[in-house]
């Protein structure tokens, strides 16, 4: 039981590895759109419409696909002063706790992101702009990465309990 869970924490880690890797990716392209839109608009005098909206959702893409990533390295803000204040024991169940309530919010939100992703697909829903993108891969991007930071959570709440449970055999 044991060697399975671990595999699974492997899988997601590796995964959000990877999309903590195209979150980089994202950042980099974002960059060169953005100085593509500086100077076109303002060396070219072309008028430009789309690179900011692009922009926008690159970034939108980066951010959640990110999460994931981050919460492995427990990269999130956190109060370190607590960890200083309180026993180890405490921090444990701090940690626990802390993990647990963002792992329903995070759940809660990968599922309405889900919703939203599958109402913009079947209903073909586009921006307001000129450019008028689709809106589904921004959706995506939140759904997936949204289901990532839950899932990472829920391996880490799942290490700290078989954590618990083998100090508690010993």
């Amino acid at each position: 039981m044991f060697a399975l869970w671990r595999a699974f924490g492997r899988a997601v880690g590796t995964v959000s590895n990877l999309a903590g890797y195209a979150s980089g990716v994202l950042i980099v392209f974002c960059s060169g759109v953005l100085v593509f839109e500086v100077a076109v608009r303002y060396l070219l005098n072309w008028p430009t419409d789309w690179e900011i909206e692009l922009s926008i959702m690159l970034l939108i893409g980066a951010t959640f696909m990110s999460a994931a990533f981050t919460q492995a390295a427990r990269g999130h803000v956190g109060i370190e002063v607590l960890d200083v204040m309180m026993s180890e024991k405490a921090n444990r169940y701090r940690y626990m706790l802390g993990d647990l309530l963002s792992l329903l919010f995070c759940a809660f939100i990968a599922w309405k992101s889900w919703q939203f992703f599958h109402e913009a697909w079947t209903d073909g829903k586009m921006s307001n702009t000129s450019w008028g993108p689709k809106l589904w891969p921004a959706y995506l991007s939140m759904a997936v990465g949204m289901s990532l930071l839950s899932l990472q959570l829920l391996v880490q709440v799942g290490d700290q309990h078989i954590h618990e449970h083998r100090e508690d055999e010993e």
